[in-house]
C-alpha cells in the first residue's frame, strides 16, 4: 500500500512540473505611498475550452483557487476579490462548481506600513489553481511570483486609506447591499447605487398595477383639457418623488425601520387602495366622471378643471403606496439609517432612488394625454377605457385579499382572485366582440382585425386562469400577485406550499431544536402575506428541481413579518440581526447559530441563488 501511495505522491509531483496551459501575470495598480491600501492584480490566461475554479471552497472534488502574499512590510491583508465567476455542473468530479472560464482575474489587497521607506520592494505572492477542460483535469499547481514595486514619497491619501474596494465593497459575497460601505465611497458611488436599485424596482411586479391606473387617469385628463400635459406629467413625477421621501422618513420616525413594510401590509391602506382601483374602473366603465370633493377642489390655488393639481399629486401618493412592498431591500436599508438618527444619506438616497423610479412614468403620463386630444378619438379611446377598467378591478382583488390574509378572514383565497380573474378577462374578451356594451359607446358596425385578435387574447387568458382553479400550474409572474395557498396558514405550526413538496415550520425556536437532532443548516426565509416579491420567488425560484435539493440538506422555516401571532418578534429579529427589513430575505444558519450566508430581495437568476445554498451548505 505504501509503495502504490510512493508512486502516486511522485506521479502528481512530476505531473504538477508539466507547463499547465495557463499563464500567469501579476503587478501592482498604481503608485502607492506608505500606510497606503495596495492592490495587486494577478492574471489568469487561458483558451477558452479550459477554466480554474473559484476561490471559495469547491467541498469534496476540484481545488478552489487561492491567493496568498507574504511580506514583513504588510500591516493588513484584505479580501481578495475575482472575476465574476460562472455556475456549471462539473463532469469531472460530478458536483456543482464555480468556475472561471477562458480567464480570471483576481485582486489581492494589502496595507502597508506606515513606518517604511520610499524605495523599491518586493511583495512574495502565489496562487493556487486547478485547470481542467471537459475530459482532463491537471493536478493542483501552485505559481509562486515576486511582485515589485516602488513606493514614493508623500502623505497617505484618503482615497488608498480604506479597504473600501476590498472588504468593505458596496455589494458583499451574497449580494447584500452595505449602505455604510457605499456612503464611504464617496458621493458619486452612492448616487449610482440609488439610481440603480431604483431602475432595478421598475421590473418588480408591485409596479405593474400602477400603468393602466396612471394612463386612465391622464387620459381622463386630456380628454377634459385639464392643464397642460406636460406640466401634469411634471406634477405627477415630483408628487411621487416628494411622496416617496417625505413618507418613508416620516415611516422611520414613527414606526422604526420596518415602517416601510407596515405600511404595505396595513389592511386598512390595501382596502383605501382596491377601494380606489375599483372607484377608478367604475369611472371607466361611464358610471361616474373622476372629481374630487369640492372642499378638497378649493385647495388648489391654479384650478384647472375637476382634480386639478391636488388630483395629480394623490395620484402620485397612491402610486407611492401601492410600490413600497416592492422597494423595501434598499428603501429598507435607508429606513434602517434614519431611524438610527441618520438622515442625510437616507434623504439623499430616496431622492434619488425615487428620481430613478419615478422617471417611466413622467412618459407613461405625458403620452395619454396628448393622445387622447387626436382627431377621432372618441370611439376608440372609449374602448381602451374600458379594457383599463377591467384591468383596474383586478388589481383590486390584489389589494383585497392583502387585508384579508392580515385580518385571516380566509374568503379571497386563491382560487376565488383566480376566479375574479378570470370572470373580468372574459367579460373584456366579449365586451371587444361587441356583445357588452356600455353607456359611453358608440354602436359597433363592424370588428376590426386588431379588436379581433385583442379580444382572443382575453378569452384565451381567462381560460388559462380558470385552469389554474383545476390544478393546472400557472405562470409564476401571475402567481405572484395571488395569495399563498396555504391552509389556515396564521395558526400553523407547518404548511405546506403550492406544488413544491417542501415543509416550513413557522417558528425558529423549532427549526434549531430539528437543526441541532440531525446537523442540518436553517434555510430562514424572512417573508409576508402581503409580499408580492416573496410569492415570485416561491413560484419561481422554490419550485425548481436543482433548489429543493439543496432544501432537502435543510431545516425549512417562514418567519412572516406582516402578520401572524410572531410577526413583530420576526420583524425585530431580521431588523437587529440583520439591519434590514427587507422582504423577502433569506438567510443561512448553522445548528449552533452561525450566520453561513444570506441573500437579499427577488432574484431572476436561479444560478445566484443556488451559489448562495452551496455556499451555505459548504460552511
Amino acid at each position: 500500500m505504501k509503495r502504490y501511495i510512493f508512486y502516486f505522491l511522485l506521479f502528481t509531483k512530476i505531473f504538477s512540473q508539466f507547463k499547465t496551459p495557463v499563464e500567469i501575470s501579476s503587478e501592482v495598480i498604481g503608485n502607492v505611498r506608505a500606510g497606503e491600501i495596495v492592490e495587486i492584480s494577478i492574471t489568469a490566461e487561458m483558451d477558452e475550452e479550459w477554466y480554474i475554479y473559484a476561490l471559495r471552497d469547491q467541498g469534496q472534488g476540484p481545488t478552489a483557487s487561492k491567493v496568498t502574499l507574504s511580506s514583513d512590510f504588510i500591516d493588513e491583508i484584505g479580501k481578495v476579490i475575482e472575476s465574476e465567476p460562472l455556475s456549471k455542473y462539473d463532469e469531472n468530479f460530478a458536483t456543482n462548481t464555480r468556475i472561471h472560464q477562458g480567464g480570471a482575474n483576481f485582486i489581492a489587497p494589502f496595507r502597508l506600513k506606515q513606518d517604511i521607506l520610499p524605495g523599491s520592494y518586493i511583495v512574495k505572492t502565489s496562487i493556487l489553481y486547478q485547470v481542467c477542460n471537459a475530459s482532463v483535469c491537471y493536478p493542483p499547481k501552485e505559481e509562486f511570483m515576486d511582485v515589485a514595486f516602488i513606493i514614493e514619497e508623500g502623505p497617505i491619501r484618503p482615497d488608498r486609506s480604506e479597504m473600501v474596494t476590498i472588504d468593505k465593497a458596496i455589494y458583499d459575497s451574497s449580494g447584500n447591499i452595505n449602505l455604510e460601505a457605499a456612503i464611504g465611497s464617496g458621493l458619486f458611488s452612492f448616487i449610482i447605487l440609488s439610481v440603480s436599485m431604483g431602475f432595478l424596482a421598475l421590473l418588480t411586479p408591485c409596479v405593474f398595477p400602477m400603468i393602466p391606473i396612471t394612463i386612465s387617469f391622464f387620459t381622463h385628463k386630456g380628454e377634459k383639457n385639464e392643464g397642460s400635459p406636460l406640466r401634469n406629467a411634471f406634477i405627477y413625477t415630483f408628487g411621487i418623488i416628494a411622496t416617496f421621501s417625505i413618507i418613508g422618513l416620516l415611516l422611520a420616525l414613527t414606526l422604526g425601520a420596518s415602517g416601510a413594510n407596515q405600511l404595505a401590509s396595513n389592511p386598512w391602506v390595501n382596502l383605501f387602495l382596491a377601494s380606489l382601483f375599483v372607484y377608478f374602473s367604475l369611472s371607466l366603465f361611464g358610471m361616474y366622471d373622476i372629481q374630487l370633493p369640492q372642499w378638497l377642489t378649493n385647495l388648489s390655488l391654479k384650478q384647472e378643471g375637476r382634480g386639478g393639481t391636488l388630483g395629480t399629486i394623490f395620484m402620485a401618493v397612491t402610486f407611492t403606496l401601492t410600490s413600497f412592498t416592492c422597494t423595501v431591500q434598499f428603501v429598507g436599508l435607508l429606513l434602517v439609517a434614519a431611524s438610527n438618527g441618520q438622515w442625510f444619506w437616507p434623504m439623499l438616497g430616496m431622492v434619488i432612488f425615487s428620481t430613478a423610479f419615478a422617471s417611466p412614468f413622467f412618459f407613461l403620463a405625458l403620452f395619454p394625454q396628448y393622445l387622447s386630444k387626436m382627431p377621432k378619438s372618441g370611439s376608440w379611446l372609449n374602448s381602451v377605457k374600458v379594457v383599463l377598467g377591467f384591468m383596474e378591478m383586478a388589481a383590486a382583488f390584489k389589494f383585497i385579499s392583502n387585508s384579508d390574509l392580515v385580518w385571516n378572514w380566509g374568503f379571497f383565497t386563491q382560487n376565488v382572485v383566480l376566479a375574479s380573474w378570470a370572470i373580468l378577462m372574459l367579460l373584456c374578451g366579449l365586451y371587444l366582440l361587441g356583445k357588452i356594451q356600455l353607456p359611453h359607446d358608440s354602436e359597433l358596425k363592424f370588428i376590426s382585425v386588431p379588436r379581433l385578435m385583442l379580444s382572443m387574447i382575453f378569452l384565451t387568458f381567462g381560460l388559462y386562469l380558470t385552469s389554474g382553479m383545476f390544478g393546472n400550474r400557472i405562470s409564476g409572474l401571475i402567481y405572484s400577485y395571488l395569495p399563498p395557498k396555504v391552509d389556515s396558514e396564521l395558526s400553523s405550526s407547518s404548511s405546506t406550499m403550492n406544488d413544491s413538496e417542501l415543509s416550513w415550520l413557522k417558528n425558529l425556536d423549532d427549526a434549531f431544536v430539528e437543526s441541532r437532532a440531525t446537523g442540518k443548516a436553517i434555510f430562514v426565509d424572512f417573508t409576508g402575506y402581503t409580499c408580492t416579491n416573496c410569492r415570485w420567488m416561491e413560484a419561481n425560484i422554490f419550485v425548481q428541481k436543482d433548489v429543493k435539493e439543496r432544501f432537502s440538506e435543510m431545516v425549512l422555516v417562514q418567519l412572516y413579518t406582516d402578520g401572524g401571532p410572531n410577526h413583530r418578534e420576526n420583524q425585530q429579529y431580521e431588523i437587529e440581526r440583520f439591519g434590514t427589513a427587507a422582504l423577502p430575505f433569506y438567510v443561512i444558519l448553522s445548528p449552533d447559530d452561525q450566520v453561513l450566508g444570506t441573500f437579499p430581495g427577488m432574484s431572476r437568476n436561479v444560478d445566484d441563488f443556488l451559489d448562495f445554498l452551496d455556499n451555505g451548505l459548504a460552511g
